[in-house]
């Protein structure tokens, strides 16, 4: 094992620099490009990626492209009970090598990962994910690249932040210091199908810290997570530390979470799933080496709150922004509305039907478009289905409220009005471009946020908006465990890393922030280690004697 002979000192981090893709840039072009050459290659063979080497399961699955579903982006082959279980062995034998890695080569892979898709694979990664997971040029770009490349860098910085985090005092001839080791056996990553950046992060994250880790993507996004795996290998990561299992959920986690040394859940995805995996972990504890840590982001039911004093405008610009880019397909995209009965009348109203109107849908091929589609046919049912019983039961669609799956799984951006605060729509996680708005009398306003903390069980995002400043501060304090994420005039959409860790509570999960160094000590055992420099004399303490 090598040697580190100096204390380094990683370079400075920042945020990547965003594109803006418009007319006759450089970057559109390039885009563009990629874009044409991905659809003219599709359907690409994904295999498993177990020890760096390719594994052909012959169980085909396909990943089709949401805004044209009959066209395949890519198939992949789903990793048998035997590629799984390789995949572990694999990881597990290269833990010893990963965890003694001195820390600045693990940062370099890590800085150089980010680099590669800052220049070389910027555009083929935001292809895939346009293409497979319906995004638009510019939600790419804030994904795809910006995104995953500030967690790979501030990662980074974090790190090296918690490794110089040590005992603060050293009684005379004792020196105390404090190791953060990986856990004990291999992490399981779930990622989800709406972040191409959540899936580098919830695989990178673990690793940093020396731990190995067994990816199982999901299925809606497995050419851009095998992009982002192949990056990784190119940028030097040994090819065991994150082995490539795409698969069937269900088959592959529980043979994962069954094994005496799994160590550590990181998920992003449903509440309901991420409930009965904790139930599942906890029935096999008398199973494992030690106690699995379990970190998760999943759901939210998120809320713009408007007081009398709020500006019309900027408050529909922001609530259509928060709920239709990406078609409300984003963990944290607003879905309920409280405005005032005087905002409401005095142009709330209108604007919010007009402009919501105004939103284009169509495929992310298209520049103009302002959203895309939803995932899948799935997706599709549910929402559309919510549409649907929403009406039945009285409430009002005032924009939108129609779909089209001929080619593409399209729902216009739906605005719902209703007179009940505990209406379907108010209370039932969606995850599509769809809102509800409850008007409020005047006189009302503060007894809003107790309505809106309890009118759901989740915690992740919400924001107020007002001029005045008193009511800002009771909306903030009222509202304090209502969200993780909290915005003050500004949509409740739109965390950045390194200036607002993102995460909720309740059944929004752990609230372990990705993006600060918080996610980091929850995949590290630290151990305490004293050195005495003096050797004691006499087994006698001084009040011993006489």
């Amino acid at each position: 094992m090598s040697s580190q002979l100096a204390t380094f000192k990683i370079p400075n981090i920042d945020n990547e620099p965003m594109y803006n893709y418009g007319p006759g840039s450089a970057e559109r072009a390039g885009l563009q490009a990629a874009v044409d050459k991905m659809i003219k290659s599709a359907p690409f063979e994904i295999p498993c990626i177990v020890n760096g080497k390719e594994v052909k399961t012959g169980d085909i699955q396909a990943q089709y492209m949401p805004h044209d579903h009959a066209s395949k982006l890519c198939t992949y082959h789903n990793a048998s009970p035997e590629v799984v279980a390789s995949a572990i062995d694999g990881a597990l034998a290269a833990r010893q090598e990963w965890e003694e890695l001195p820390w600045a080569d693990k940062a370099a892979i890590f800085l150089k990962t980010a680099d590669l898709i800052a220049g070389k694979y910027r555009y083929e990664l935001m292809a895939a994910t346009m293409l497979g997971q319906g995004k638009n040029a510019w939600q790419a770009e804030i994904d795809a690249a910006a995104e995953l490349c500030d967690f790979l860098r501030f990662s980074v910085k974090y790190v090296e932040e918690l490794y110089t985090q040590q005992p603060p005092r050293n009684s005379t001839g004792v020196w105390n210091r404090t190791e953060f080791r990986p856990l004990e056996g291999f992490v399981l990553a779930v990622t989800p199908f709406n972040f191409t950046a959540i899936g580098g992060n919830l695989v990178g994250a673990p690793a940093l810290v020396g731990n190995v880790v067994v990816w199982k993507p999901s299925p809606m996004a497995t050419y851009a997570g095998y992009l982002v795996h192949k990056i990784f290998l190119e940028a030097g990561m040994p090819p065991s530390v994150i082995q490539f299992v795409p698969g069937d959920a269900p088959s592959v986690v529980k043979q994962a979470i069954d094994h005496r040394d799994f160590a550590g859940l990181h998920f992003t995805g449903s509440t309901h799933v991420f409930k009965q995996l904790w139930k599942n972990i906890a029935n096999n504890l008398d199973v494992y080496r030690g106690y699995p840590r379990i970190v998760g982001e999943t759901g939210g039911k998120n809320f713009h709150l408007y007081h009398p004093s709020a500006d019309v405008k900027s408050g529909v610009v922001q609530a259509i922004r928060a709920a239709f880019e990406y078609s409300g397909q984003k963990c944290s995209a607003l879905s309920r509305v409280y405005v005032p009965a005087s905002l409401w009348k005095n142009g709330f109203k209108d604007t919010l039907i007009e402009e919501t109107e105004k939103v284009t849908v169509g495929p992310c091929t298209a520049w103009d478009n302002f959203t895309g589609p939803v995932i899948n046919k799935v997706a599709f049912d549910k929402i559309t289905g919510i549409i649907t019983k929403a009406k039945e039961q009285g409430d009002e669609v005032i924009a939108g409220g129609s779909w089209d799956e001929s080619k593409g799984y399209f729902i216009k951006p739906t605005v719902i009005l209703t007179k009940n605060p505990k209406a379907l729509t108010l209370t039932t996680e969606i995850f599509g471009p769809v809102i509800t708005v409850y008007v409020y009398e005047d006189s009302e306003f503060e007894a809003m946020p107790k309505l809106i903390d309890e009118t759901t069980e989740y915690a992740l995002t919400g924001s107020i908006f007002a001029q005045e400043r008193k009511a800002l501060q009771y909306a903030a304090h009222h509202l304090r465990n209502s969200a993780g994420n909290f915005y003050i005039n500004d949509k409740c959409t739109g965390a950045v890393v390194g200036q607002q860790p993102f995460g909720g509570a309740r059944a929004s999960g752990t609230n372990d922030k990705s993006g600060s160094i918080n996610i980091f000590t929850r995949f590290v055992s630290m151990r305490s280690i004293k050195e005495n420099f003096v050797a004691p004399e006499d087994y006698k303490y001084p009040s011993n004697f006489l």
